[in-house]
């Protein structure tokens, strides 16, 4: 089969590789569609990631599709199922499990190769993250359950008021998809910062209230303050994954709010905190990761609901074969999210 396979820094190969067979408790797919993520632009550009793979390996972790095989044991799918598989599963059996803090496990089974034409879908997978689409959902909106999963998650532990006023730094496919989230489950004020004005335009119709675009008024914390009597946000979401920006977000946050820092970093990477400012402002910093059963199941609940128009997010439709030039056009910040089928 055809599949890309990630070498290195900005190194993505497409090549012949053999079909994968199925062993117990696994199952395999035809890739119906597969979506492009801000993640995987992170890691062909890092060359790697320290938790979930490393060169050379299949790469792509976001993917919805039919089963074409079935591993021994497999009794409660058939060939034909429409599916969308998580890229992780938690052991449930560690002492974070015990916990239900799923995204710790430090046993986390991941998969990724969604960037093929088959997948081959892990036995923790199957029998806790893979779940049936309704036949009339299109497969690359399926696909997108992972990351609206993080979303969720990450919305989840943020703990959001009605009244709240929230920033979300970054316009990219994360960040959109947590002023979706946070519009229809709360009835918080949105305020979007990002680079790019088409994505702001977006980002009005997922339900943000403000948008700003930081290279016109780069001062962000002072903006955010002049629009809350000179307190600043209830809540800050940094979706970048860029550690300035990290900084940032605590410079926008009012006495007593919540800093969800959600975008990961570069390994090794640090901050710097104002300890004055973090004790006597009693300001909540929390770091939030990946998803949990719970959350990838609510997310696949919400878009087959099509209440939230996440079809925006999906700049192209594109072959396999493009997918050198997609990865250069998502560096270049021409597209959002690619849906790709070989």
């Amino acid at each position: 089969m055809l599949a890309a396979l990630l070498y290195g820094q900005e190194d993505l190969r497409l090549e012949q590789v053999s079909d994968p067979t199925p062993v117990a408790g696994e199952v395999v797919i035809k890739v119906g569609a597969a979506t492009t993520c801000g993640t995987d632009l992170k890691v062909w550009r890092r060359g790697g990631h320290a938790r979930m793979l490393k060169p050379p390996t299949l790469f792509g972790h976001e993917a919805a599709g039919q089963i074409v095989a079935l591993g021994e044991g497999v009794t409660d799918w058939r060939v034909g199922d429409r599916i969308v598989a998580n890229n992780s599963a938690p052991c449930m059996n560690c002492f974070f499990c015990q916990r239900q803090e799923y995204s710790l496990c430090p046993n986390l089974t991941w998969n990724n190769g969604t960037f093929a034409e088959y997948l081959k879908i892990p036995a923790p997978i199957v029998q806790h993250n893979m779940l049936p689409i309704p036949d009339d959902l299109p497969f690359a909106l399926a696909a997108m359950t992972e990351p609206l999963a993080c979303v969720l998650h990450g919305v989840g532990r943020t703990e959001i008021k009605p009244a709240d006023r929230v920033v979300v730094l970054g316009d990219g496919a994360i960040g959109l998809m947590f002023v979706a989230a946070i519009a229809d489950s709360t009835k918080a004020e949105v305020w979007l910062w990002g680079g790019n004005d088409q994505r702001l335009e977006i980002g009005k119709k997922l339900g943000a209230a403000k948008t700003f675009n930081y290279h016109q008024i780069p001062d962000i914390p002072g903006v955010v303050k002049e629009h809350t009597q000179g307190w600043g946000a209830d809540v800050v979401i940094e979706a970048t994954g860029v550690p300035s920006v990290w900084e940032t977000a605590i410079a926008c946050a009012r006495p007593g709010a919540t800093v969800n820092l959600f975008g990961g970093c570069p390994r090794d990477t640090t901050i710097t905190v104002n300890t004055e400012q973090l004790h006597y402002s009693e300001l909540t910093l929390k770091g939030v990761f990946h998803n949990t059963p719970k959350y990838v199941r609510a997310a696949l609940t919400l878009i087959a609901s099509r209440r939230l128009p996440l079809e925006l997010l999906i700049s192209e439709h594109r072959p396999l074969q493009d997918l050198a030039q997609v990865f250069n056009d998502m560096k270049a910040r021409k597209v959002i999210k690619v849906a790709l089928k070989a």
